[in-house]
């Protein structure tokens, strides 16, 4: 009889089912890790809601990519990792041969390999994310924390490419998981970080990350709110969009400084348009860039930010849940929970 695991299975639009699937050795390159912890993600809920992912997932398929756990097996050709090691592995891999990756942005990758799977017992990691995205932990680090390090190499290469540094006065638009990595990471790096979001929950959050001033979006006009809380009213020097909508992304070039940076992080639906005054954006030397994804530097600089504590995941994680909990918890952060991410933790064997 083959071996089998329990596993989270997408089938479509808010159809995720548990269920007993086939598992195998792994294969040349590849490696078997056993599940130790895995974290919901605000993508996951868009997935759920729509039923699939173009670039990254399409149903039936297992399901979940923000992951830790140990070492059960290793396929020929493995020398990285071996049996009984505490891992964290990231969620794609770059091919390294595409003109993108050899010019240093690997983010951008023509064949940028995604892997999902994390809501299981078992997770198979392909070969080219065992040789470029598969990390041992740090010594005494926790799975639940390493598990983190997904969101958060994203969100080192949001703060890079923003240009973040000592001094600034940094807006970040939404408090959702994603922004709240933001305040910590600006914050940490000596800037005067300000937040606007719905939900109170979430707004004292920012400010227990270092966030000096919280505005809400239900006391009026986000651009005003924020622009208030600059010096002389003047703008923020990076105004960070992590809300994923068009309203915020213009409320975003609104707060701006003159000089400023507007980095328009989150993802929104194809075709969401924004209107630009292109001389607001010519006159004042307004940059608008944008940051997508992560890279195998990131991803390691993420976890060294974990593991020296300069970020602490235990903050976002709200809870622990087996899982079988899995289609409930997406079901309620579908529907809106306050809940930042929660923690699913496969039975121990």
């Amino acid at each position: 009889m083959s071996e089998t695991m329990r596993a989270a299975v997408l089938h479509g639009r808010e159809d995720v089912r548990l269920e007993e699937v086939p598992v195998r050795p792994p294969g040349p390159g590849e490696v078997r890790v056993r599940v130790r912890a895995a974290l919901t993600c605000g993508t996951d809920t868009k997935v759920f809601r729509r039923g699939y992912h173009a670039r990254m997932i399409q149903p039936p398929a297992l399901f979940g990519h923000e992951m830790a756990g140990v070492v059960e097996s290793v396929g020929a050709g493995v020398t990285s990792v071996a049996p009984g090691t505490p891992v964290v592995t990231a969620n794609s891999a770059p091919c390294g041969r595409c003109d993108f990756c050899r010019g240093g942005r690997d983010s951008l990758c023509d064949d940028l390999l995604f892997w999902n799977g994390a809501y299981a017992e078992l997770a198979l990691i392909p070969e080219r994310i065992v040789a470029k995205n598969l990390v041992p932990l740090p010594a005494g680090l926790s799975f639940r924390r390493a598990a983190m390090a997904e969101p958060l190499a994203c969100v080192v290469r949001g703060v890079e490419g923003s240009g973040i540094v000592s001094g600034q006065t940094v807006a970040v638009i939404g408090s959702g998981p994603i922004g709240l990595m933001f305040v910590r990471l600006a914050a940490a790096a000596g800037a005067r970080v300000l937040v606007a979001g719905r939900r109170h929950r979430r707004l004292e959050k920012a400010r227990e990350l270092g966030a000096s001033a919280v505005v809400s979006a239900e006391d009026g006009d986000v651009a005003d709110l924020l622009r208030r809380e600059t010096p002389q009213q003047r703008g923020a020097d990076v105004v960070v969009e992590a809300a994923g909508r068009a309203e915020t992304s213009a409320a975003a070039l609104r707060v701006v400084r003159k000089g400023g940076t507007v980095q328009l992080f989150a993802g929104t639906p194809a075709g969401t348009t924004v209107p630009l005054d292109l001389a607001h954006v010519h006159y004042e030397e307004i940059t608008v860039t944008s940051s997508f994804h992560h890279t195998p530097r990131s991803f390691r600089e993420a976890l060294r930010l974990i593991a020296e504590g300069v970020f602490d995941p235990d903050a976002l994680i709200s809870g622990e849940r087996g899982l079988e909990a899995v289609p409930a918890v997406l079901a309620e952060m579908a529907r809106g929970s306050d809940d930042l991410k929660t923690a699913i933790v496969p039975p121990a064997r």
